[in-house]
């Protein structure tokens, strides 16, 4: 008998263990559907009438080519992740500008409108989707967002060979829109 009520309060004991975890967990993801916050100056980035559907966090260069004269932006190379540790990946960064979720809906992003709150980072974006595809986190989005970068920028020195590349790592984090409901 005893070890059937040791059984009903374990069982107990993990049913709330489990409603504690699923609870927090949709907390988290709750917080993170949040619009970020946005420096003096940067307003302009925030789109109206639209809600976040999707976050995800970005780890990978930016590419520049040296023309003899100054540093040209090619695009960049990225992953990204479904956390703030670079933990999940759900999908990666491209030129075009271009994200694809591993599922394979894709993003495609236009009519860039800039800021940019530290010097020594890339500048901070909102771009039109101008094209998804398929289903999947993608599907449907109108704006994309890119804040809180880290580096990425062109090197200040000249290069040593016309042609020559170089990737500058960086990070940040992307918001993909929806219109509002």
């Amino acid at each position: 008998m005893n070890i059937i009520k040791m059984k009903g309060i374990g069982a107990l004991v993990f049913a709330m263990v489990l409603f504690v975890v699923a609870h927090t967990s949709a907390m988290g993801q709750q917080r993170d559907l949040r619009h970020p916050e946005l420096p003096a100056g940067c307003e302009h980035l925030q789109p109206e009438g639209q809600q976040v559907a999707f976050k995800v966090y970005a780890e990978g260069v930016q590419v520049y080519w040296w023309n003899g004269a100054s540093w040209g932006f090619v695009g960049p190379i990225a992953t990204l992740y479904a956390d703030a540790g670079f933990r999940g990946k759900v999908g990666t960064h491209y030129a075009g500008p271009i994200w694809k979720s591993n599922s394979g809906s894709l993003a495609r992003g236009a009519n860039p409108v800039r800021c940019t709150p530290d010097a020594e980072s890339i500048a901070w974006l909102l771009l039109e989707a101008d094209e998804t595809d398929g289903a999947g986190i993608f599907a449907g989005v109108t704006y994309i967002q890119r804040v809180n970068t880290s580096g990425g920028i062109a090197p200040t020195t000249p290069g040593t060979f016309d042609g020559e590349e170089v990737s500058v790592p960086y990070t940040t984090e992307y918001y993909f829109y929806k219109k509002a409901q």
